[in-house]
């Protein structure tokens, strides 16, 4: 007689065949250095930071002329100014020194320039700088921190906003905008990966805890601290995303309790019985307990 073990589906092959020597070969891969051609550097870390900050890209900027090739250097550099024409040059500079810095190596100078630019111009950039650019900031500190908080800054940064591109990236093929709330229903049955227990919409802090701690993580340093409050702040006030959508989910499934507490059949005989998608029962018996306070998940 069949056990349950022989009518068990096979097991899927992993997502990352030969991980983890493949993954880290890519990724290694995508960080090789930004060569230099002929000629080129960066500025040395004693420049003149007030004079970019107060020098502005051109738009109409003309491309750089060269007799050969340009090298990855210029080319990236060129991509930056073309993509923060009208901001100043510190924030290309900021930009270009990030470009560096995020490869296996960099040149010699470069972390310590960038750390001059956040720590004598951190608030110009935070008021300047368009918020992708401000991530990308915040993650250079997870490798180039000089000190462990802004090292666990900077990683916290990475997987945070990673995330939430990944998944927001994966929402765009539900059909769904980034404000618009799943249909509130009984859940699926299926299980959270590596049998992690449930969410709670109503009671779950999971989100709260999430954010609390990077939060308080960044009141500790003042430098990397500021980038990471600004982008925390950006996002608690975005109109799309997650977090804003878990927010509208708990909005209607508290609306759909006082409605369900609140209303008076004229008959109670036909008053109908909750259905398999009353928004009451959007998790089952939401409708008819107290909400319970916001409990610590991990």
């Amino acid at each position: 007689m069949p056990t349950d073990a022989d009518r068990a589906p096979p097991p899927l092959p992993p997502v990352y065949d030969g991980a983890p020597e493949n993954l880290i070969e890519v990724w290694n891969i995508r960080r090789v250095p930004l060569a230099l051609g002929p000629d080129e550097a960066l500025p040395p870390p004693d420049a003149d930071l007030a004079t970019l900050a107060r020098s502005r890209i051109p738009a109409d900027e003309p491309p750089p002329r060269a007799r050969r090739r340009l090298s990855p250097h210029m080319l990236k550099r060129r991509q930056i100014r073309v993509e923060l024409a009208g901001h100043s040059e510190l924030a290309a500079l900021n930009g270009l020194l990030i470009a560096h810095l995020r490869k296996r190596e960099a040149p010699e100078g470069a972390a310590a320039l960038f750390h001059r630019i956040w720590a004598e111009h951190g608030a110009q950039l935070l008021a300047e700088l368009p918020p992708r650019w401000l991530i990308s900031s915040a993650i250079t500190f997870g490798d180039h921190g000089r000190t462990e908080g802004q090292r666990r800054i900077g990683l916290a940064m990475n997987m945070f906003f990673s995330l939430v591109k990944l998944y927001e990236f994966e929402r765009f093929f539900s059909g769904n905008s980034g404000d618009q709330p799943f249909r509130r229903k009984r859940k699926a049955g299926a299980e959270l990966p590596l049998g992690m227990p449930g969410f709670s919409l109503l009671g779950g802090g999971l989100d709260i805890n999430l954010m609390a701690q990077v939060w308080q993580m960044a009141e500790e340093d003042d430098v990397a601290g500021p980038i990471a409050h600004r982008l925390l702040r950006l996002l608690n006030h975005d109109p799309v995303g997650l977090f804003r959508r878990l927010e509208r989910m708990r909005e209607e499934t508290r609306a759909a309790r006082i409605d369900r507490a609140t209303a008076t059949p004229a008959d109670p005989a036909d008053a109908p019985g909750p259905g398999p998608t009353d928004p009451g029962l959007a998790d089952p018996g939401l409708a008819d307990t107290p909400e319970p306070p916001i409990r610590h998940e991990t």
